[in-house]
């Protein structure tokens, strides 16, 4: 399956701003998070995106990822109807082709020498169903993310087949609902923010919205494990979630640490820790 085309989700109520704050890359560059996911996607081979806006947001968003204006095309979700429905806002921009799904709110840093979206793309050039990106997340961590149940397939050390899917459950349910042989106790595999989508998942979100309610994402995950090859890639990397208290931090320290600067960050760490005991 080859992938083309991609969504970004930034119409919720923090993901108006946080897109828009900058950063410095570890070659020294300053580019907005916006600007960081494109790079990343079209780095990639993806040909267009598509970024769900709130209304009005246009304007902030153009300059914010100037360099890529011939390659976004922006949708605004009129309405504050779930995660889903602003996935669901994409319909005709996707049409009947398989896409990758990211949220603007988490920026990535690989371990290894292909980045984290080309790890689950290349996953995904190998199926036709739906692959999601999951890391072993801890379970206080589970408030804020999507979490899997499946099984390890069988010759793949990062590969599982989906079997169930739940919003952020609590580490009640997440222990004996979704644990998976092999992880560390206390560890789950939750999203990782990225996904590529068939649209068989948009006609489930589409079957399912009314206007009278939110429309989330992952009622109609968990739909298509029971109808197709769901699959899960264990990505190896880390993911910033700059919507989590000082996540925005995070992730400028992992970039400023995997750059030519490393050693001068860490005398500032260090010299930071000593003067702020």
């Amino acid at each position: 399956m080859t992938i083309k085309k991609a969504v970004i989700t930034a119409a919720g109520l923090q993901q108006q701003h946080l897109p828009l704050q900058t950063l410095v890359s570890p070659r020294g560059q300053t580019k907005t998070v916006a600007a960081f996911l494109l790079d990343e996607i079209f780095a990639s081979g993806i040909e267009s995106a598509a970024i769900i806006i709130a209304p009005g947001a246009e304007r902030d968003f153009s300059s914010a990822i100037a360099d890529h204006l011939e390659k976004v095309t922006f949708i605004e979700q009129s309405s504050p109807l779930g995660y889903g429905h602003a996935v669901l806002c994409a319909q005709n921009f996707i049409g009947e082709d398989p896409f990758l799904l990211m949220m603007s709110d988490h920026l990535y840093l690989s371990f290894t020498e292909s980045s984290c979206l080309q790890q689950l793309l290349s996953v995904a050039s190998t199926t036709d169903g739906p692959v999601s990106a999951v890391q072993a997340t801890h379970e206080s961590k589970l408030p804020f993310y999507g979490t899997i149940a499946g099984s390890r397939i069988s010759g793949q050390k990062n590969l599982y087949e989906v079997s169930h899917v739940l919003e952020k459950p609590t580490p009640t349910i997440a222990e004996q609902e979704l644990i998976i042989p092999g992880l560390r106790a206390g560890n789950y595999l939750c999203f990782f923010g990225m996904h590529v989508l068939t649209p068989s998942v948009i006609q489930h979100l589409s079957n399912s919205f009314s206007e009278k309610s939110e429309l989330g994402l992952t009622p109609s995950l968990a739909a298509t494990a029971k109808s197709e090859n769901y699959l899960a890639c264990e990505i190896q990397g880390l993911r910033f979630n700059i919507e989590e208290p000082h996540g925005l931090l995070r992730a400028q320290l992992g970039m400023a640490l995997s750059g030519d600067s490393r050693d001068e960050v860490m005398g500032s760490i260090i010299e930071l820790i000593s003067a702020t005991r």
